[in-house]
């Protein structure tokens, strides 16, 4: 073996861990934002308007109520609302029904809340996703825009079909990329060998993973990645009330 072929593969090696590390960190930083997303800090809606009025506000999210007219037979009546201060930061409050003869907490009243702040205001989307790419990548709202997100999934995807997986075949890292909702994670971590290893580094042999157990093993990562996002959401929230 000659010196340039040693270096030319020292080179790639490069190449390849600089992109994956870029990816690992790109796609955890969505995971960060998604899981402090789903679990967001009680606020109320004067600090909301204090939030908006400093222009802090960069993304706002409603539901309404679903058949119910307010007083005096009003539509699209408020009850929820979520918002970020930047990506990691976030606030929600809910409302109940407005009683008879009071004002009703509609679309009008939001942006008038918001004021002048140019952040982005959308009705929370109630149609159940069943696409093959997870709902923390292809759902992003927010800070984080979801199509550059997607595009890293998509990027990370494409280097798993091209390359030998050493932990399980393609059919069992296509279930983990997707059912397991974090295999992209993994992947990046541990494929084809783990990041942290040298470059002329290889782990030992072992038996692949088959895609029925693939399959198998990618329904329990889903559950403890969801179980533990929640978890670690919760617990950001508790360190930083």
């Amino acid at each position: 073996m000659t010196p340039e072929t040693v270096e030319v593969r020292r080179g790639w090696w490069v190449v390849g861990i600089t992109i994956r590390t870029v990816l690992l960190l790109f796609l955890t930083f969505g995971v960060l934002v998604f899981t402090l997303g789903v679990t967001p800090m009680q606020g109320t809606r004067a600090e909301l308007r204090a939030a908006a009025a400093a222009d802090r506000v960069s993304f706002v999210e409603y539901d309404e109520y679903r058949g119910y007219d307010g007083p005096d037979g009003q539509n699209g009546v408020i009850y929820y609302v979520r918002w970020a201060q930047g990506p990691l930061l976030w606030r929600e409050f809910r409302l109940p029904p407005p009683a008879e003869g009071s004002p009703a907490y509609v679309l009008a009243e939001l942006r008038k809340d918001l004021g002048r702040s140019q952040a982005r205001v959308i009705e929370r989307d109630r149609f159940d996703r069943t696409g093959w790419i997870p709902a923390w990548v292809d759902d992003m709202p927010g800070p984080v825009d979801g199509p550059w997100l997607t595009g890293g999934w998509i990027l990370a995807f494409l280097i798993m079909l091209g390359s030998t997986p050493r932990l399980g075949n393609r059919w069992a890292w296509l279930w983990l990329f997707t059912v397991g909702q974090t295999g992209a994670l993994l992947f990046l971590l541990l494929e084809p060998r783990p990041l942290w290893f040298a470059a002329g580094r290889r782990p030992a042999p072992r038996e692949r993973l088959s895609g029925g157990w693939g399959f198998l093993a990618a329904i329990g990562l889903g559950l403890l990645s969801y179980g533990l996002l929640l978890a670690a959401g919760y617990l950001l929230n508790l360190l930083r009330n």
